[in-house]
């Protein structure tokens, strides 16, 4: 099952949605079948397009722009070592896939013509066209193109850091945690499974839900499932955003025995009680807390802006990059772009949004550079299988 959202954009002349997504399919697949190679040491310290973010977002932009403009004309800042394929992380939580089959070097799946920068950014100086690296040293760009992705706020859920991967709190969120999940699904023998979805926006917002469906059927197949009792908390007002998928996703809970609490956001964990402790965020009860003893605990963690774009003037009062939502050009700094989970776009955060976003960048910024007259809009186009 699909479910695909639109968001309302108006009616304005704009590219196809599923045409640049095919388009991007292939720029992905550039991106990610690039030859390895290592970093160059004697990199300049000016290119004429810097992409932050070394995701598929700024990979799938970084390989068709390089390619266009030649070897060492584009730069990639990224410190990660890995790369990882994070939506396969829902299948590697239920032991489906291994953690190995979503993870390459960073190295093999960066575009052969790009510059590595292996360090993260520390700040923007959008009136002087630079950026700040970590180690200090300031990079210089004609275009930039902001795809740092979302931020894990852990440390927002009193307890969860040091009790992630412990006594069945689990997260598919993390590299850290991930292949617990399965072990913790396989271990459990009966008891209260908790699952939760944040207030915050997320990346994946269907990721919370597939992993209880599939833990679920596992605890089904294993003859547990009587001694089981499956609760679903979301700190929002619906099951999903989109009400006719929603409505779907209310009667399978029916269904399955799965208990939906609405505005309920997970606040702290206690683990020396097994106990999870939540707020709530509406109804006669708001204010109020909500204390639940867990056997499993599947955490989504609270998300936001990155730190380093909150406090940018990139960004806006969300802490989004601020871009136009059709053109995705940046709505002071005319040569600033931003793409996926880190730009204001009023639509889910998904990979299926950021293959048709990349198409409409690519075309707006080589137009930018090159001269081209036709501009390219994003529909709102995004899905959530």
């Amino acid at each position: 099952m699909v479910l695909a959202s639109l968001s309302p954009l108006g009616a304005v002349v704009r590219m196809s949605a599923r045409s640049s997504a095919f388009q991007s399919r292939r720029f992905l697949a550039q991106a990610v079948s690039a030859t390895t190679k290592g970093q160059d040491q004697t990199k300049p310290s000016s290119y004429k397009v810097v992409v932050v973010g070394g995701g598929s977002a700024g990979l799938s932009v970084a390989s068709t722009l390089s390619e266009k403009l030649g070897s060492k004309a584009v730069a990639v800042v990224d410190p990660s070592d890995v790369h990882y394929y994070q939506p396969l992380w829902t299948f590697v939580g239920a032991g489906l896939k291994t953690f190995e089959e979503s993870k390459k070097t960073m190295s093999e799946v960066m575009p052969k013509d790009a510059q590595w920068i292996k360090d993260s950014v520390a700040s923007f100086n959008p009136t002087q066209n630079t950026i700040t690296l970590a180690n200090g040293e300031s990079i210089s760009y004609d275009y930039l193109v902001v795809a740092a992705g979302i931020q894990m706020n852990w440390g927002k859920v009193k307890n969860l850091p040091e009790t992630l991967g412990k006594n069945g709190v689990t997260s598919n969120y993390s590299p850290d945690s991930v292949k617990k999940t399965n072990e913790f699904i396989k271990a459990f023998k009966g008891g209260n499974a908790l699952f939760t979805m944040p207030s915050t926006p997320i990346k994946c917002a269907g990721a919370p839900q597939k992993i209880m469906y599939l833990a679920e059927e596992q605890w089904h197949k294993a003859g547990i499932r009587s001694q089981t009792d499956i609760k679903y908390f979301t700190g929002l007002g619906k099951i999903f955003s989109v009400e006719k998928y929603a409505n779907e996703l209310v009667k399978i809970c029916k269904t399955r025995n799965i208990n939906v609490n609405y505005f309920t956001d997970l606040a702290e964990i206690k683990p020396d009680s097994k106990e999870a402790v939540f707020n709530i965020l509406a109804g006669e009860a708001k204010g109020t807390q909500l204390t639940l003893p867990y056997d499993f605990l599947h955490v989504t963690p609270p998300m936001g802006a990155p730190d380093f774009i909150k406090s940018s003037s990139l960004s806006n009062a969300d802490g989004w990059v601020d871009v136009d939502k059709e053109t995705l050009r940046h709505n002071k700094f005319a040569n600033v772009y931003a793409i996926g989970d880190c730009s204001s776009l009023p639509t889910s955060k998904t990979a299926a949004a950021i293959t048709a976003q990349s198409s409409v960048l690519k075309n707006n910024l080589l137009g930018d550079i090159f001269g081209g007259k036709q501009v390219a809009k994003y529909d709102g186009y995004t899905s959530c299988p």
